[in-house]
Formats: C-alpha cells, structure tokens, sequence
C-alpha cells in the first residue's frame, strides 16, 4: 500500500452536525478533510463516520493518526 499525501500538518476544528460523514484517507481530496472521489485508481479508500449529535470535532489532515479521523498530533512527527 502506498503512503498518503500529507494534506496539511494542522488539524482543521469542525463543528458538525449529527450524521453521516465521509473523511479523505488518501489526502487528495481538493476539499479537505473531506472525500472527492479523489482517490480513483489507489489503494485508499474515504473512511466513515457516524456523530450522534452535535459536536466539535479536530479532523486530522496529515493522514498519519493512529486514531483517524481524528487528530491524534501525529503532524508533530512529520519532516
């Protein structure tokens, strides 16, 4: 599997609402953190997630959480 794209190397702070959501895994969605289809013909695929109400949340945007999709301050070890 190949490495995905360091989008960012800040988490982006989202206030959503409760639902369905689609984050970007390969990191080259053009809309950032969120799935475009971007990842045609590569080995990622957008990842899923559920809120049940209403929340602030700190989405990661370097694609290296161990706890995706949220920020876990991985970008902190990154070059």
């Amino acid at each position: 599997m190949s490495d995905p794209v360091v989008a960012g190397k800040n988490p982006i702070e989202a206030t959503l609402e409760a639902g369905e959501y689609w984050w970007c895994s390969c990191g080259r969605s053009r809309n950032q953190p969120w799935c475009d289809g971007s990842h045609a013909g590569t080995d990622f695929t957008p990842l899923r997630f559920r809120l049940e109400a209403k929340e602030t949340v700190w989405l990661c945007t370097c694609k290296h959480s161990a706890n995706p999709p949220y920020c876990d301050g991985a970008h902190e070890l990154l070059d």
